[in-house]
């Protein structure tokens, strides 16, 4: 089966180098951005080295017609998608619970749980046995960002039972849905937060007195994906150095 492979938030971050571990690995790759073209294919350069298909899609994921076409897309240029990764993301600047609006949490929903959901089911209707997805949760999750980000955490905490039940829900056409928890990773969304400085100031804090890399988490995604993790699904790992 060829293996082509739809990432989302590709242009930076965990995304771009997931679109690169895969890309070393012979998958064919559509890397999604929403808005920074000039980052999406200086990805795509570093992709193409590899000698494999890619192409760049643009698409706001918490649109469903942006959506829908982003997957005829793909289709049209690499082929049917057989393993997708879920991986936009949004937060906004630190605050408390009062210090958040409607606007804000239906905005954060939309982006991270709306369109996990919608970029799921349009996969799915491309996807034969065989194909796999992995979900980009966060260790908030578990914690919920007190006094921080607890609307993000919150969305997180959503991807994680979607997981869960869509894994059970596809499991009998062996599709496999997977999730990674990131947790400190040195990315710009922490400058997003308000604290461009954070990856530095609760890196020495956790139990491994660091932060992460994009690659590891790369990687984690990457065997999830991968038939060696055949006969996982709903399964969780957390790249967050044993916090």
């Amino acid at each position: 089966m060829k293996k082509v492979v739809l990432i989302t938030g590709a242009s930076r971050g965990i995304g771009a180098a997931t679109a690169k571990v895969l890309a070393s690995q012979g998958y064919s790759v559509a890397i999604n951005y929403r808005a920074n073209r000039d980052e999406a294919e200086k990805v795509l350069a570093q992709v193409l080295q590899f000698g494999v298909e890619a192409t760049i899609v643009q698409a706001d994921v918490s649109d469903e017609a942006q959506v829908v076409e982003m997957f005829q897309q793909v289709q049209r240029q690499l082929g049917s998608v057989t393993h997708l990764v879920n991986n936009a993301g949004i937060l906004k600047k630190q605050t408390s619970l009062l210090g958040l609006d409607a606007q804000r949490i239906n905005q954060i929903l939309s982006t991270n749980v709306t369109s996990y959901f919608i970029c799921t089911r349009e996969a799915v209707r491309q996807m034969s046995s065989g194909s796999a997805i992995v979900n980009v949760s966060s260790v908030a999750a578990k914690t919920g960002s007190p006094n921080e980000y607890v609307d993000y955490a919150a969305s997180k905490g959503a991807i994680d039972t979607m997981t869960i039940g869509l894994a059970k829900e596809l499991a009998n056409q062996n599709i496999r849905v997977n999730c990674v928890r990131p947790g400190l990773i040195e990315t710009d969304i922490h400058a997003l937060g308000g604290e461009p400085k954070r990856y530095e100031r609760v890196g020495k804090t956790l139990p491994m007195e660091r932060g992460g890399k994009p690659e590891e988490v790369a990687n984690a995604i990457a065997w999830l994906l991968s038939d060696e993790a055949s006969y996982s699904s709903g399964t969780f790992i957390d790249v967050a150095g044993g916090l």
